[in-house]
């Protein structure tokens, strides 16, 4: 719930059984408006998504494909709780066993970005650690010393103060983002496009080449037809065919002659 009040949009991933491709969807929420985005036309492959976007009245919009970063925290709290299981699993097919202890571990420690705990910003409370249970910590004896009303009454504020602790979080992660961008920006020398520039585009979804890992990892050359401030451009053939869906600047680099 914390997500709602800090993110413009929840992304919320619809999978489906599908024998074709690996194509997927993803749903955005913005309070009122929701808003179903396919990667690379994955609609066309599954009636699904077109029947549930129909039903709940979700307006639909086509998305570049392969964006990670769309998926921001996703994203990076997907790529930890995986760091996570693997430390703790010994053979890859418990990995499920190990995954509450995972969450948990990943839900009750400090994250960099927020300075905080996810599960204190949800309940406004440390969770207790099985540890606390049979050593009990400082906190659990002051808690334990405390009549019913009173432990209330603690518990109560500590709601309150809910908004005021996300709002903190909120502005600690945006000087921590400010700070990764202008350290990460140092390094980085910003690419800029125009029309009519020969470029070629990584492969995003190399389909069985029998060449496995020699095979290339670019193709082309293309040529910019039009540039969008977002990042995005629509790339054309040497023969004047244009894509079928917008590509993001991050797949694509200058090609020299």
């Amino acid at each position: 719930m914390f997500l709602a009040h800090t993110h413009v949009t929840i992304c919320r991933s619809i999978s489906t059984l599908d024998p074709v491709g690996n194509d997927s969807a993803t749903v955005h929420y913005d309070f009122e408006n929701p808003i179903y985005q396919a990667e690379d036309g994955s609609e066309e492959d599954c009636e699904v998504p077109g029947e549930l976007a129909r039903l709940f009245k979700i307006k639909h919009h086509n998305s570049s494909p392969y964006r990670p970063k769309m998926n921001g925290a996703v994203e990076a709290a997907n790529k930890n709780i995986k760091k996570i299981i693997q430390k703790m699993t010994v053979t890859y097919k418990d990995w499920h066993e190990m995954l509450p202890f995972a969450l948990h571990g990943y839900r009750t420690s400090v994250r960099t970005s927020t300075g905080a705990t996810p599960f204190s910003l949800v309940y406004g409370m440390e969770a207790v650690l099985p540890v606390e249970v049979q050593i009990p910590s400082l906190r659990i004896m002051k808690e334990a010393g405390l009549d019913e009303d009173k432990w209330i009454q603690t518990r109560l504020d500590q709601i309150n103060l809910i908004d005021e602790k996300r709002l903190a979080a909120v502005c600690h992660g945006q000087i921590y983002q400010k700070r990764m961008t202008q350290a990460f920006n140092k390094r980085v020398k910003r690419q800029v496009y125009q029309i009519g520039d020969l470029v070629v585009k990584r492969i995003t979804l190399p389909q069985g080449d029998p060449r496995g890992k020699w095979t290339p990892t670019y193709e082309g050359p293309f040529v910019v037809k039009k540039v969008f401030s977002g990042g995005a451009m629509i790339l054309t053939t040497m023969d004047g065919e244009d894509f079928p869906h917008p590509v993001n600047a991050d797949i694509v680099k200058k090609y020299y002659a």
